[in-house]
């Protein structure tokens, strides 16, 4: 019978190393977030030392949602921060 051919192995080849990624944000990310951090804080804060006539009287307990609003959105910038 025969001798069967014995198959050639391609030599192996490693796939092509990929640089790494570039994790840097951009420049206005961190201050633009601690920015709307301290202003949602100093907003409820002052709401509530002032005994609700500041930062806008008018609107009674709105300004807490405006001082959560903006500690929120915080948050959504941070989100862009690597």
């Amino acid at each position: 019978m025969p001798k069967s051919r014995v198959r050639r192995k391609v030599a192996f080849t490693p796939p092509p190393t990929k640089s790494p990624a570039k994790l840097h944000s951009r420049a206005w990310v961190a201050p633009v977030m601690l920015a709307l951090f301290l202003i949602g804080l100093l907003w409820i804060v002052t709401f509530y030392v002032t005994g609700a006539e500041y930062p806008i009287g008018d609107i009674g307990n709105w300004n807490i949602a405006i001082g959560f609003a903006l500690i929120a959105a915080g948050f959504v910038v941070a989100t862009q921060w690597r």
